[in-house]
C-alpha cells in the first residue's frame, strides 16, 4: 500500500537485523499520533447517545473518504488500479476502516473511554504475534520484553478501574467488543502491510479503503435492519469533526506510513503509549486520582518504550 518494496518472502533465515530506525519525521507522526488517537476515544463516548454504532460508523467513514479522495484529486494521486488491489484495499478497509472502530463505539457503551483505550493498546502484542505468523517478522527478545513491560504498566494505572467494574455484566461485554476491534484493527495492518506490492500510494489506498470501508457498513445496517437516525446536536458533530478529519483522515495517514516505514511491531506501540493521554484528559475532565500504582505503570510504560525502539526483529525463512 506505498511506494516501498514489499516484504520478501526468501529472506535469509533467523538472522537479527536492527529493524528499521526512526528518522525526524516518524517521531513527527508519532506524537501527532499520540496526541490525536488519545483523545479520540473521549471523542467517540459523546456520540453512543442516540446513535446506533453501525450509523455512526457510515457517518464517520463516509465523510472521511470524501475528504481523503478530494486530497488525491488536488495532490494529482492515481486512482485507477487493477482489479486484484481494489479486492485487498476491500479487505483492508473491511478489517481496518469500520468494523473494528464500530466494536469499540459498541464497547463505548459498556465501559469508560480509558479502559477502551488500555484495551486497544494490546494491538502491539497483537501486532507483533500476527506479523511473525503471516509476515514470518519474528520480534526480538528486547522488542517482546519491552511490549509486556508497556501492557503490564497500562494494567497498573487501570487497575482500580478495573477492579472497580468487577461484578458488572456490561464490563465484559465491553471489554469483549474491545478485544474484537483490537484484533480486527490488527489483522488490517498485516493486510496492508502485505499489500506493499501493489505499490498504491497511501492517500489512494486511504480513500478506496474507507470507501469499502463505509459500502460494508451500509450492507451490514440493511442486514441487520439498522434505523439510519442522525443526532443533530453540536456535541455529536463536534466529536465526528475531530474523528473524520483529525483521527480518521490525517491520523490514519500518518499510522499507515510509519506502518510502512518502522513495520508493525513499532507502530503498533503507539497503542501502549496513546493511553497516557487518555489517562491526562481522565485527570483533568473525569476526575481520576494518581496513585503509587499508577506512577509505577507510569515507569513501566516508559522502560517498554526505550526496549521497543531499540530492539531489533528476526526474520524467518
Amino acid at each position: 500500500m506505498s511506494e516501498t518494496a514489499t516484504l520478501s518472502s526468501t529472506d535469509r533465515p533467523a538472522t537479527i537485523s536492527p529493524g528499521p530506525s526512526m528518522s525526524g519525521k516518524d517521531m513527527g507522526l508519532y506524537a501527532i499520533m499520540i496526541i490525536v488517537w488519545g483523545t479520540s476515544w473521549i471523542a467517540m463516548a459523546h456520540q453512543v447517545a442516540f446513535v446506533p454504532a453501525i450509523i455512526t460508523g457510515i457517518y464517520r467513514f463516509a465523510l472521511a473518504a470524501a475528504v481523503t479522495f478530494l486530497w488525491a484529486v488536488i495532490g494529482k494521486y492515481p486512482l485507477r488500479f487493477p482489479l486484484r488491489a481494489h479486492l485487498r484495499m476491500a479487505m483492508v478497509g473491511v478489517f481496518m476502516f469500520s468494523s473494528n472502530f464500530v466494536m469499540f463505539y459498541y464497547a463505548a457503551s459498556h465501559i469508560a473511554s480509558g479502559l477502551m483505550a488500555v484495551i486497544f493498546s494490546l494491538a502491539s502484542l497483537f501486532n507483533m504475534i500476527l506479523s511473525a505468523l503471516f509476515l514470518g517478522v519474528r520480534p526480538s527478545r528486547q522488542g517482546l520484553i519491552g511490549t509486556v513491560l508497556g501492557l503490564c504498566g497500562i494494567g497498573l494505572i487501570f487497575w482500580p478501574e478495573i477492579r472497580a467494574s468487577a461484578g458488572n455484566d456490561g464490563v465484559l461485554l465491553g471489554l469483549g467488543f474491545g478485544l474484537c476491534g483490537t484484533l480486527l484493527f490488527c489483522t488490517g495492518n498485516i493486510l496492508s502491510v502485505s499489500n506493499r506490492k501493489f505499490n498504491i500510494p497511501l492517500i489512494s489506498a486511504n480513500s478506496w479503503c474507507m470507501t469499502y470501508g463505509t459500502l460494508w457498513l451500509i450492507f451490514l445496517a440493511f442486514v441487520l435492519d439498522v434505523p439510519f437516525v442522525m443526532d443533530w446536536s453540536g456535541e455529536y458533530w463536534i466529536a465526528m469533526g475531530w474523528l473524520v478529519v483529525m483521527a480518521s483522515v490525517v491520523a490514519f495517514w500518518s499510522y499507515m506510513t510509519l506502518l510502512n516505514s518502522i513495520g508493525p511491531a513499532k507502530a503498533g506501540y503507539l497503542t501502549v503509549l496513546f493511553p497516557i493521554v487518555a489517562l491526562i484528559l481522565s485527570t483533568l475532565f473525569e476526575n481520576y486520582h494518581w496513585t503509587m500504582w499508577g506512577l509505577v505503570g507510569l515507569a513501566l510504560i516508559i522502560a517498554g518504550n526505550i526496549l521497543v525502539m531499540r530492539g531489533g526483529r528476526r526474520k524467518g525463512a
